[in-house]
């Protein structure tokens, strides 16, 4: 499908119908989110994704009950780290240096620069920072949905320490920052489904200079 007439086609889906979406689809949307741009490619976040009926089910009344999260296939749980650490910097440079068949050295400036800007930030900066490149994959993800004509819903409506707590997300330094449910869309019952699409006035949402 045409990137803008998927991007029209989508809306964020109230109803799912309870249809499975193929794992393989699944995994493309994952992998799109998996190639998307991060700042200096620290990508400082991971996905969990959750297909269990009995998981998803604990998690509902933590997302104030919306029906999206069981009736849909999966959610995908963007969580990323609560601070940067030395440790972390120094892991991605490593491994991109050891794929790409690069000394050590060859990053080694800009490991620092990395280091003596992020370290030095409060950890409540650091936590804002890296959950802004989790939104970009985020994005990624939603749009390629969109493309394999999958249904999608983001939801920022949770209680964000509850599911952290549920998904023991704490012991490994993340943070829940958004969650992305995928299914197929009910024929009935949802209320926005056949809606016009409604933005900003494009005079209002876009300036040009030229």
């Amino acid at each position: 499908m045409n990137i803008l007439n998927a991007l029209n086609w989508r809306y964020a889906t109230k109803k799912m119908n309870g249809e499975p979406v193929s794992q393989e689809l699944v995994d493309q949307i994952i992998e799109a989110a998996y190639l998307a741009p991060t700042s200096s490619g620290l990508q400082p976040f991971q996905i969990i994704s959750i297909s269990n009926k009995e998981l998803r089910e604990k998690i509902q009344p933590i997302a104030y009950g919306q029906s999206q999260i069981v009736d849909g296939s999966h959610v995908l749980v963007f969580a990323s780290w609560e601070k940067y650490t030395a440790e972390r910097i120094d892991f991605i440079y490593d491994h991109m240096n050891a794929e790409r068949g690069l000394p050590s050295e060859a990053t080694a400036d800009y490991v620092k620069t990395l280091k003596d800007t992020y370290l030095n930030l409060p950890e409540e900066a650091q936590a804002a920072h890296a959950a802004k490149q989790a939104y970009i994959a985020f994005g990624v993800a939603l749009t390629t949905a969109a493309v394999l004509e999958v249904d999608a819903t983001p939801m920022e409506g949770f209680v964000n320490a509850d599911l952290d707590k549920l998904l023991g997300l704490e012991e490994k330094g993340l943070k829940s920052a958004v969650v992305l449910t995928l299914g197929h869309r009910a024929t009935e019952g949802d209320w926005l489904q056949g809606m016009k699409k409604v933005r900003h006035p494009k005079e209002i949402f876009l300036t040009e200079i030229k």
